[in-house]
């Protein structure tokens, strides 16, 4: 059997107030031709199927076209549900689902309750564990310990247990949506730390054949059998050197037989650059980032003017700026009150200026400054 275990579509979500559909409406085209190409027998989507509990209507309607396009290559989908993700909403009408092909598996109840797959050598049990949130699972299934481990490890023990019931080679792939010990998050992940440890270590999952991960955005094989796939896309400016795709793995009559990593195709990619503005905006090395999303830090010593207008006009997909000064001016270690003795609020007005730039305002914006508090003594004098 041959699987594309990928994750973390985030369909609706949007890249600094990018929208960003039309890119992962190309990375459908894209799974749906390697599911075609590769001969696919099960897509495993290991959560955060979108990008919060209520996505956008254009989200909505993506999801439902690429399952269908799933289905129409003869494949069948496993899916869980992710920490972005509604479990009551995607566990919607799955009874009637499941007769489609499509599996969602996004309740406790359904945990370690398999969907089972044959193939020439057999059944393959699929068990979905959809984002446990600690105290929800914790009173459901009556554990006395908190945290992430606890509850994972109990589904892991419902699965085991329904496996070893099963006729002796049986296979098994766990989809999960977790944070696993030795796994290197990005700054795109939503923190899942409320409720216990986020962490759970990778011994948990010990007695399957694969185990699909979700919920870390960068690919990692954290054993041979447990993976992450990352997101299709970068969704974070920390991404801007992951590889990003799908695994394609093939269960043989005994397990786990390869595992190799299908890059996706980039739309747009992303960069994180630093210089000063005259470099940046004539320096030949930086002519191929013309076409990235970037987060640009400028390193001049004194803030320049309207510098994003000016960035853009080289760099369209500038999206985020910051300031590094690589000449800084010594810090005034004076307290506060030293600092603002004997300033008047023009004064304080005009060191800001100073401080926030870093050169002193000019003759217009200072008869600027003095012309607007005085109109404000004129509007408190008439009172």
């Amino acid at each position: 059997m041959r699987l594309l275990h990928t994750s973390d579509w985030h369909l609706g979500r949007s890249f600094h107030r990018e929208n960003l559909i039309d890119a992962q409406a190309a990375f459908v085209d894209h799974l749906v031709d390697t599911v075609r190409t590769e001969r696919i027998d099960v897509v495993a989507v290991a959560g955060d199927l979108y990008d919060r509990a209520l996505p956008p209507v254009d989200a909505v309607r993506l999801f439902g076209e690429a399952l269908r396009r799933i289905r129409d290559t003869g494949a069948r989908a496993v899916l869980i549900s992710g920490n972005h993700d509604s479990m009551a909403r995607l566990d919607y009408a799955t009874d009637l689902i499941d007769a489609s092909g499509i599996h969602l598996r996004s309740s406790l109840e359904s945990v370690g309750s398999p969907v089972l797959i044959d193939d020439d050598h057999g059944p393959v049990a699929f068990y979905g564990i959809p984002y446990l949130e600690p105290e929800i699972a914790r009173p459901h299934w009556g554990l006395d310990e908190r945290g992430h481990t606890a509850v994972l490890s109990h589904a892991m023990e419902r699965v085991r247990a329904d496996l070893a019931a099963r006729p002796p080679g049986t296979r098994s792939v766990v989809l999960s949506h977790a944070f696993v010990s030795g796994g290197e998050p990005s700054d795109s992940e939503r923190d899942i730390s409320v409720g216990g440890a986020s962490h759970v270590p990778l011994p948990v999952f010990a007695g399957t054949d694969y185990t699909a991960l979700g919920h870390l955005h960068g690919r990692q094989t954290m054993a041979e059998s447990v993976r992450y796939s990352g997101s299709p896309l970068a969704y974070s400016f920390s991404e801007e050197h992951q590889v990003k795709g799908c695994w394609i793995v093939d269960l043989g009559p005994a397990g786990l037989a390869s595992a190799e990593f299908a890059e996706a195709p980039v739309p747009r990619p992303v960069a994180r650059i630093s210089g000063r503005i005259d470099d940046l905006l004539t320096g030949e090395r930086w002519e191929r980032y013309t076409g990235h999303w970037l987060q640009v830090t400028l390193t001049d010593p004194l803030r320049p003017a309207f510098p994003m207008d000016r960035l853009r006009e080289r760099f369209p997909h500038t999206l985020v700026l910051d300031f590094a000064p690589d000449d800084r001016r010594p810090e005034d270690d004076r307290s506060w009150s030293r600092r603002t003795a004997d300033r008047s609020e023009s004064d304080l007005v005009l060191d800001f200026v100073d401080w926030a730039r870093g050169e002193p305002a000019t003759g217009a914006e200072r008869d600027l400054v003095s012309a607007a508090f005085e109109d404000i003594r004129r509007r408190e004098a008439a009172r």
